[in-house]
């Protein structure tokens, strides 16, 4: 059984590929049957599976240790060679939009290919080969940047991940002394991040117009594969969103100002939502690690047989270290056809949601690997949310395992969390959507952009005459913002449908875990719209499925007495 430490990684013969590539390019453009087309797309497949997979390896392997010379040289040869491999992908879709045996292959790979081949056919041009360049070696040079922090904070070293521990302590003033530290790094690093993220803006602008869009929302909806809703129907869901859940996450933050005893709310108070401390998992990594074996092997024989392969492959990184990258994700390794999960363990109740969270998106890549089209590993993003928020909610029978007595305050906890963060979700995405249609906004400009947008969404928000933060630089520290750019309202979509798979599966659990199978085994085989159908969910679009899926949330929370935590 080989593990991750034993996955081979080789750098990928660029010239090599590119030849391999363009002859089978043309044997398919040349092919007089169905079955030669699809043997040629097979092989391309293969191909590009191959060239993924070592992407990959080399993305886990730097971001596990980002001070590790050999991997970030491969990080940098991927930053630079990334364009050139969705130039080949992007010849690929447009020999499959031309091939006389369209319909037929439609009705043998799915639609979904060809929408995904007509979206991606907008995004590239050879034209933008160098800014797409610049794009990924920004983005890098703002990750480096975060994962090289060293705070010194009550006798220790800290990174970004690690300091997060103090967000919770009892003690106020260490808790603002902590808040205080990290925002000073931030501080000092103001102005180069400000300076990448002008750049980015820029670069990104200057792509979307040499492909002929007005700006960059045009072009990064298009990125992100988004076939069934606009621009107009997110703006109407924030609508939805600040109508609707605005006000009940003030009540929530309110709630939280009185059992804390405070007089004002101020935001590094914010992660402790109870006066007796937030809920913890009783035990260490390992020991949750455990846990989790068990709770997936009584969840259902799927996540029996998928928690034993990843654990067994050592598939699982959670643990923080001096030099690993911040944050946490799941990403999929063809060749092996394995999924990998990402994260920073901090001794608080979020490794457990984030756990169950990567787990989720972990077990629809496991659960759709059959289905081998690289196009199909992954749904669209908004799609992806659903399986890993469903199940942290799934999961909420086995809470006990790792919060014993403190297993109500935890739940209380996870689904105010889930409400609170909506109005934060839908200000990233509305701030992306005013840079991007102002490209050149100056930082300052930018900056009172955001600080406008929290006073519309977190009007509760308190940040005690912060210059940083009242000068409105909070989304410096959001990752999404610099790297996966609108990958954000995504969250907020897909936690408005796990609301449902919630109620659902307080009601109806079997019948709503085999809808969340089926839709985890259809990967990216059918757009977001059509998952959520294919799912028995209403569309968070709908105009009062927003209103219908809080409802019960709300009145779940007012049942308890959140004062006895």
């Amino acid at each position: 059984m080989l593990k991750f430490t034993d996955f081979d990684y080789q750098r990928p013969d660029m010239a090599a590929f590119e030849e391999r590539f363009h002859t089978l390019l043309a044997e398919f453009a040349q092919a007089d049957s169905l079955s030669a087309q699809a043997d040629c797309l097979e092989q391309l497949n293969t191909m590009r599976s191959s060239f993924m997979s070592m992407q990959n390896i080399c993305h886990i392997r730097h971001t596990i240790n980002t001070i590790d010379k050999f991997y970030e040289q491969e990080n940098d040869f991927f930053d630079q060679h990334l364009p050139r491999y969705e130039a080949l992908n992007n010849a690929l879709y447009e020999r499959l939009l031309a091939s006389p045996f369209r319909h037929e292959l439609q009705l043998r790979f799915g639609r979904q290919l060809f929408t995904i081949a007509e979206l991606s056919q907008r995004t590239f041009k050879p034209v933008i080969l160098g800014d797409m360049q610049q794009e990924n070696a920004l983005s890098s040079a703002y990750t480096k940047l975060k994962a090289r922090a060293a705070i010194e904070f009550e006798g220790e070293v800290l990174n970004l991940s690690s300091i997060m521990r103090y967000d919770f302590v009892a003690d106020r003033s260490k808790r603002k002394a902590a808040a205080e530290a990290r925002w000073n790094f931030y501080a000092q690093q103001k102005p180069e991040m400000e300076s990448i993220f002008d750049h980015l803006v820029k670069t990104r602008h200057r792509i979307a117009t040499r492909l002929g869009f007005r700006n960059f929302v045009e072009l990064g909806y298009a990125r992100m594969l988004r076939s069934d809703y606009n621009a107009d129907m997110v703006a109407n869901f924030r609508e939805q969103i600040r109508q609707h859940i605005v006000p009940i996450a003030s009540a929530l933050y309110e709630r939280q100002r009185q059992r804390l005893q405070l007089d004002t709310l101020y935001y590094y108070d914010e992660e402790v939502r109870f006066r007796s401390g937030n809920p913890k998992p009783k035990g260490d990594f390992q020991w949750i690690v455990n846990q989790a074996n068990k709770m997936y092997a009584e969840l259902s024989p799927e996540t029996h047989e998928f928690f034993n392969f990843m654990r067994d492959r050592d598939l699982l990184d959670l643990e923080t270290r001096p030099g690993k990258a911040t944050g946490g994700y799941c990403t999929y390794i063809d060749n092996y056809r394995t999924p990998f999960i990402f994260s920073n363990f901090n001794g608080t109740s979020g490794d457990i949601e984030v756990l169950t969270h990567e787990a989720g998106h972990a077990f629809q890549v496991y659960e759709s690997r059959q289905i081998g089209l690289r196009e199909y590993n992954w749904p669209t993003y908004e799609a992806c949310e659903i399986h890993s928020m469903s199940m942290e909610f799934f999961t909420w029978p086995w809470m006990p395992l790792f919060f014993e007595e403190e297993t109500d305050k935890f739940r209380f906890h996870h689904l105010s969390n889930a409400i609170c963060f909506l109005p934060y979700g839908v200000s990233v995405d509305e701030f992306q959507h005013v840079v991007y249609e102002n490209p050149d906004m100056t930082p300052a400009e930018r900056n009172q952009a955001w600080r406008d947008i929290e006073r519309k969404y977190l009007p509760h928000r308190n940040y005690e005459n912060n210059k940083l933060l009242e000068n409105g630089s909070y989304w410096l520290k959001q990752n999404h913002i610099f790297m996966s750019p609108f990958y954000y309202i995504d969250y907020t979509l897909a936690q408005i449908c796990a609301f449902q798979f919630w109620k659902r599966s307080l009601e109806e659990r079997e019948e709503a875990w085999n809808d969340y199978v089926r839709l985890c085994q259809a990967g990216g085989s059918r757009s977001f719209l059509e998952l959520v159908r294919l799912a028995n969910l209403r569309s968070p679009f709908e105009p009062d499925c927003v209103v219908s899926a809080i409802q019960p949330i709300r009145q779940w929370l007012d049942t308890l007495d959140d004062s006895i935590f």
